[in-house]
This record gives structure tokens, sequence and C-alpha cells, in this order.
């Protein structure tokens, strides 16, 4: 037993002796990393003025969701007694956290790109409140859309089965936030919003897209709806399905930007899995029926079901 304990105290100093060892180069380490910020051909942000957040961008999907959906993801009960209470203090933390990530977001924009100041601050604050503002509308919205998924989907149990727990409607639900900051001129956050949806359920919805009320996105790993798709009512769309561009010429993004480069898809339209629809001019009419694994790259006119044709 003895001699079990000094081969333990032995082996201890020996540990401590091999990490002060590899410890001892670490100063060496972050110096090589402090050197390569001046190599051009790398990407850094270093700077007095704070760029937008990650980290509170997750904060803010999670504080919207308890005001997109009373009740159904607060930290404590919700009942009619303190609704009053919660409520506003939710709108209110709410506000103070997208002031500044909006603030951020423009004042970024304006010192990387030598931009006239514009009132940072004040537009930041003005954007989260047009924001908070049209909550009832999204929420509107919103409700459209899990009424859509839930008519639409016999294995769906209840409307809070489907509001807790399906990955199309969180997407969806970020996406409209995202979608009105986008038309708010606000930079780079709304992309921030939409990736991190993108990153949880592997639906890939930019904030630039219109996408009308009662719609539904069954399923949804590998969605893809790209910048200026244009979505009417009462769309159904299952997973892996690409609503894209044409491929881009190399060095030809710039010419591209802001035009019409993904399709349109009309009202009570249904889009199987692994679909890909592509192209600016490409229309896809009302009530039409888009088989799996197609391919297409021209208008399609309404009532028109696509399929891939069998050979035997």
């Amino acid at each position: 037993m003895k001699d079990d304990f000094i081969e333990s105290k032995t082996s201890c100093r020996t540990d401590i002796e091999t990490s002060s060892i590899y410890r001892s180069q670490l100063a060496g380490i972050a110096e090589k990393i402090i050197q390569s910020c001046d190599d051009t051909e790398c990407y850094i942000h270093i700077d007095y003025d704070p760029i937008p957040s990650n980290i509170t961008a997750f904060e803010i999907i999670n504080r919207l969701k308890e005001v997109l959906f009373p009740g159904y993801f607060n930290r404590e009960k919700l009942d009619p007694i303190n609704l009053k209470y919660s409520m506003g203090q939710a709108v209110s933390v709410l506000f103070d956290l997208l002031s500044v990530q909006m603030s951020n977001s423009i004042r970024h924009d304006c010192l990387r790109y030598n931009q006239e100041c514009s009132d940072c601050g004040e537009r930041g604050q003005q954007a989260a409140l047009e924001l908070l503002t049209k909550i009832p509308s999204i929420r509107k919205a919103l409700g459209t859309d899990v009424t859509a998924t839930f008519e639409g989907d016999p294995a769906a149990r209840s409307y809070d089965e489907i509001i807790f727990s399906y990955p199309g409607i969180f997407a969806v639900m970020v996406y409209r936030v995202a979608n009105l900051l986008y038309k708010l001129s606000i930079p780079l956050f709304p992309r921030v919003l939409s990736e991190h949806a993108h990153s949880v359920t592997g639906i890939d919805i930019h904030p630039g897209a219109e996408i009308g009320e009662s719609f539904v996105i069954d399923h949804g790993t590998g969605v893809v709806i790209g910048e200026t798709t244009k979505i009417g009512n009462h769309v159904r769309i299952y997973q892996g399905v690409t609503l894209g561009a044409l491929s881009v010429p190399k060095g030809g993004g710039e010419k591209l930007k802001g035009k019409k480069r993904h399709p349109t898809i009309e009202d009570h339209v249904t889009i199987y899995s692994g679909a890909t629809i592509l192209g600016g001019d490409t229309v896809i009419g009302a009530r039409s029926v888009i088989g799996g694994n197609v391919w297409i790259t021209e208008s399609i006119p309404p009532d028109t079901t696509v399929m891939i044709e069998i050979y035997r």
C-alpha cells in the first residue's frame, strides 16, 4: 500500500512537470497568432467598435419565441394573472437586446464601407421598436402556418406538438422576424438570425425571400429558399427542395445583386421532396403539383402536375 502511494505521488509530479513543459509553449503560440493578424489574406475584425454578437442573436431568438408563442417557451409558468407583467418584462428586455444589435449592425456597415453617418443608435432603436410593434401581425401569420401544418399532417397529434417540435415552424418563425428586419434595411443581423435557424434545422431560408401565409415545410432537412424567391399562400414543400438560382459565371455575382434570380411559386402549390426549381424567370403556376426529384428551369402553367417520366 505504501509503495502504491509513493508511485502515485511520483506519477502526479511527473504529470505536473509534463503539463508545465507544454504550457510554457503557449505564450509563443499566442504571439504567432497575433502576428498572423497582419496577414491580409486572413480575416479579422479587431476594432474599438463592437460588431453583432452570435451569442446574443441566439438569446434574442429564444426570447422572441416567448412573445410569438406566449406560454410555450417561457421560463416560468404563464397565467392570466402574470401575463401583463411577464409580457412587459419580455418586451423591455427584447427592446434593449435588439437595439444594441441593430445599432452594431448598422455601424459595422457604416465604418467598413465608409458610409456617411446615419445615426446608428437611433436607427437601431427605431428598428427594434418597429419589430416589436409588428409582433401581433407576425403571430397571426405564424398561426396560419401552424394551422396549415396540422391540417396537412395526419401524424400531428396537436397544435402544441407542432409548435414545440416541428423544425419547419421554427425555421419559418425565424424567417418572418429576419424578413422584417431585412425590409428595414438592417445589414448583417437578419442573415445571422436565419443562419442560426439553418444550423439548427437544416432549413436554409434567406431573409430576403417573400413568403405568404399558410406556408408549410414538411420534415424540412435540406430545404433551400433563395433571396429573391417569391412564394404565395397555401404552399407546401417537402425535404430536400431547392428554390434556387442558375449558376453564376465567375466574377458575375456583383452584376446580379438585387436582380430576380430565384423562382416564383404561386398559391396552393405542392412541391415534393428533392425537387429543384431554378431561375428568376421560372414561375410555378397556381395549384400545380411538382413531383419528387424533378429539375425545372422553365415556367409551369397553373393546374399542372410535373413528374419524372418512367421508362420501362
